[in-house]
């Protein structure tokens, strides 16, 4: 049996609407992109959503919007897509990166207060907060937020991989200034590549629709720049996707977490792994990808290649972004920095994971994966 990592989940109604998007003269800033946005900045419970191109797009914008300058310090998580930390180094600013909680994989609040603290006394002062939401799982955000108010910092939400997560009942993305969606084909919901801000700021809104934009004027004259913008626009074809799996959110979220228990009960079987465990605040948990950690004595990347030779594809995740080459190189950054984040990341491995997974496929994954544990015990 061969199963894919990831795959999207696109039914006929997606391809309803982008054979209707097809048929107009609208393929770029059209009908369909204020239909997604609306949609999704209902279920979110904001005021404003703004379609762009990426998720990345949308945080580099976020960072312009809180008027990051060149060496200003934004903490944020090295546990994550690399994405989450290059949006700063877009606008100058300098990522400070602070170890994680070891159950949530999110930034740890009394090591995000320690760095504060430290930053404060080097006379470099954080200006902002940019809170990744790892996997699906929301961080902690209460004290996060009184680290936040009590520092005076921006918080910027990065919450690409956690669409209809909740903290204590309130939705994923909507803690900060702005929170930033992604919709990457192995995310929740899709538009191929895309992303969405959130934000009740009314002149942040604004500023948003500008730079996506080349910079044009609020009224988007022709040829008129205000600014110095991007193209960073979604396009219809992505926003009828969009306003496709929007209409279907509840049961993609659902198929995903009914994987992810299928995952949880057939892990609790095999020993050496641990299944991943939503936090006691996390009121619901949003399945991105589905990461288990291997007992330490175990060689990673020997369980890859015997897992792939029966054909289940498995993946490292995430390598720390403090690790990555760009990162040493500029920064000199080396291992030992953040020990819990590293550590971690050493154990991490993604398993096969989408809505439309079956349950004899998670039989066979967890059968594999079984298999070549003992193998290698």
């Amino acid at each position: 049996m061969q199963i894919p990592l990831s795959s999207p989940d696109i039914g006929p109604r997606e391809i309803e609407l982008v054979n209707q998007v097809l048929r107009t003269r609208y393929l770029s800033i059209g009908p369909m992109i204020e239909r997604f946005e609306k949609l999704f900045a209902r279920f979110v419970g904001r005021k404003h959503a703004i379609a762009v191109s990426s998720g990345t797009a949308g945080l580099h914008l976020c960072m312009r919007a809180i008027g990051l300058q060149p060496g200003d310090r934004v903490l944020t998580s090295s546990f994550s897509f690399i994405a989450s930390a290059n949006c700063i180094l877009y606008e100058g600013g300098i990522p400070i990166f602070v170890d994680i909680d070891p159950q949530t994989l999110n930034m740890d609040v009394a090591a995000t207060r320690e760095k504060l603290l430290e930053l404060q006394r080097a006379g470099t002062p954080a200006r902002a907060l940019l809170v990744v939401q790892i996997f699906g799982q929301l961080c902690d955000m209460d004290p996060l937020l009184k680290l936040a108010a009590e520092f005076e910092l921006e918080v910027i939400e990065d919450a690409c991989e956690a669409i209809g997560a909740e903290y204590k009942g309130q939705q994923a993305g909507t803690f900060g200034h702005a929170g930033v969606f992604a919709f990457y084909p192995n995310k929740q919901m899709t538009t191929g590549e895309g992303g969405m801000i959130i934000t009740d700021d009314d002149t942040w809104n604004e500023l948003f629709r500008s730079l996506r934009n080349q910079g044009r004027d609020k009224a988007g004259t022709w040829l008129n720049h205000v600014d110095l913008g991007y193209n960073y626009r979604m396009d219809e074809l992505s926003a009828a996707l969009g306003v496709a799996q929007m209409e279907r959110l509840p049961e993609l979220l659902e198929k995903r977490a009914q994987v992810a228990r299928w995952y949880a009960t057939r892990l609790q079987e095999i020993e050496g792994v641990e299944a991943p465990q939503p936090a006691p605040y996390t009121t619901r948990m949003s399945w991105f990808v589905y990461v288990v950690r291997l007992a330490p004595e175990y060689d990673r990347e020997q369980i890859i290649k015997a897992l792939a030779a029966k054909g289940v594809p498995a993946r490292p995740y995430f390598k720390p972004i403090h690790l990555q080459p760009y990162y040493v190189q500029r920064f000199g950054y080396r291992p030992g920095m953040l020990p819990i984040t590293e550590a971690i990341s050493q154990r991490t491995l993604a398993l096969p994971f989408f809505g439309k997974m079956t349950k004899d496929q998670i039989d066979y994954v967890c059968d594999a994966l079984a298999e070549v544990l003992h193998q290698y015990a």
